[in-house]
């Protein structure tokens, strides 16, 4: 009986969404820059409200608690991670937004003379990373659903995937930016009283590592998965946050500088105050029922089996709050790469501001029905993300780094960094032994990408344009897409008239 209740309520939350969503989009002026970004508007406390909410995703609700489950106060590691990555996210990057860039393959360009090759390849690059996180986040809030509603998980992946997808196609960027700030609230306001409860459950800390390894007690779980491991998935998620591109499209659709830095170092510091909550979750779960089959299943098992009622169905609608938030700023930051980068590559023009937002609703559904495919093929969360990240986004980091602290930096290093990033994370994650070793590929293919770049930029002439340049060359291109559609007519009728 309830499993229907669930489901019911799940079903009611998406329809609120959705209808804020079309709320919203009545709004919009419909330019391309508008729909993607926001209008570059979007004020500090929605600023932190989208990144709070995209912070506590999946990793968080299913990944971090499951981590926890089996490992201890190792959960922690994940928040840990988050935190210092979007911290350094402000104070590394938040500058960037008075570039007006519209994609992190723009940026990415940008440090290395605007280079095409370059462009596109981080492009590709960044549309694969922007699937792979969308599929992770329908992975785990499908596993979610699936246990909360008593149905088959192919099933609960697919309404998970349609649940976001709808509001996302319906209102674009502003959309995702205000469902996202008001599942924030939801979603805290969850978490941490679940967290309190499931100590009250358990006798409190005393209680909470009764049944639990040794190891797994104690500091971060160091004991338990080794120092090096427990720094690996630390760093992994950190390089995680600052080379996803849906963190960088909060910096590009910001206020202004100011407003992005403070928003992210706000955000560092609630995340930071979270990253305890989901070990206690997974801990508290392990003693109330050490013999789950898949540690995934210890936050809705708490939930449902555990808590009453009404506090279950709150916090089905805080889980998969944390899911499909994180889920459709993934979406929207992919389609903004498609639209902006992928379409110019293949087409060899920016689309025009008429045709953006069409454009872009039609690649939101191509974007999340490829998405859906491969979560389909998977089910461990934590796998899924670490391997994603090594392979896909560490080398994108190596190149903003570089790129924005060392202009000697060419296109050459570039390639070097991405190249040489995806291969030792390939590497490592074909050998065993050494993928124990470190738990994952994140430290050495950073290390090496950076080296890689180095080398090869060193090897290589230096950059030729100039900053100045640079940016020239990419506002002129993006200038197409910015227009409102209204002025785009305008302009082509008083051209026709002349």
């Amino acid at each position: 009986m309830n499993s229907h209740i669930f489901l019911g309520s799940f079903f009611a939350y998406i329809v609120l969404m959705i209808g804020f969503g079309w709320w919203v989009s009545r709004h919009s002026r419909g330019s391309g820059d508008d729909f993607l970004l926001g209008g570059r508007s979007v004020p500090l406390f929605l600023t932190v409200g989208t990144t709070v909410a995209t912070m506590v995703g999946t990793g968080s609700s299913m990944g971090a608690v499951g981590f926890g489950y089996t490992n201890g106060w190792a959960g922690a590691l994940y928040g840990i991670g988050g935190a210092v990555g979007v911290l350094l996210l402000a104070l590394l990057f938040a500058p960037v937004r008075k570039l007006r860039f519209m994609t992190m393959s723009e940026e990415l360009a940008y440090y290395v003379g605007a280079n095409r090759l370059v462009r596109n390849l981080v492009a590709l690059l960044i549309y694969i990373a922007c699937i792979g996180w969308l599929g992770a986040h329908i992975l785990g809030g499908g596993l979610y659903l699936a246990w909360m509603a008593d149905i088959d998980p192919a099933l609960a992946k697919v309404i998970v995937a349609l649940g976001f997808g709808i509001y996302c196609v319906i209102g674009g960027y502003m959309a995702v930016v205000w469902t996202d700030t008001i599942q924030a609230i939801v979603l805290f306001v969850g978490f941490f009283l679940m967290a309190g409860l499931a100590l009250v459950e358990v006798g409190g800390f005393s209680g909470l590592t009764a049944n639990m390894d040794a190891d797994a007690t104690s500091l971060l779980g160091i004991d338990k998965i080794g120092a090096l491991p427990a720094l690996s998935l630390a760093a992994v998620i950190a390089v995680g946050v600052l080379a996803t591109p849906s963190f960088r499209q909060r910096i590009y659709s910001g206020k202004s500088v100011g407003s992005v830095r403070r928003s992210f170092l706000v955000t560092g510091v609630l995340y930071l105050a979270f990253s305890i909550v989901p070990a206690i979750i997974g801990m508290a779960t392990h003693v109330l029922n050490p013999g789950l089959d898949n540690s995934n299943f210890a936050f809705p098992f708490l939930a449902t089996e555990v808590l009453p009622l009404g506090l279950g169905l709150l916090l089905l609608v805080a889980g998969l709050s944390a899911t499909m938030s994180s889920a459709s700023s993934d979406a929207i930051a992919g389609v903004s790469t498609l639209m902006r980068d992928l379409y110019v590559l293949f087409t060899g023009r920016a689309p025009s501001a008429r045709h953006v937002v069409l454009y872009s609703r039609l690649a939101l559904v191509v974007t999340i029905g490829l998405a859906l495919t491969f979560a389909l093929a998977s089910d461990n969360v934590i796998d899924y993300i670490t391997t994603m990240i090594s392979t896909v986004l560490a080398g994108m980091f190596v190149c903003g780094l570089l790129g924005r602290f060392w202009p000697r930096y060419n296109w050459q290093g570039a390639v070097a960094s991405l190249v040489t990033a995806s291969a030792t994370s390939l590497a490592i994650t074909a050998n065993a032994g050494w993928n124990d070793f470190w738990g994952n590929p994140s430290i050495p293919s950073v290390l090496l990408a950076i080296g890689g770049g180095v080398v090869a930029s060193l090897l290589t002439r230096a950059p030729r344009t100039t900053p100045e340049q640079a940016l020239a060359i990419l506002d002129q291109e993006r200038r197409r897409m910015e227009e409102a559609p209204e002025a785009n007519l305008t302009a082509s009728a008083a051209s026709s008239k002349g």
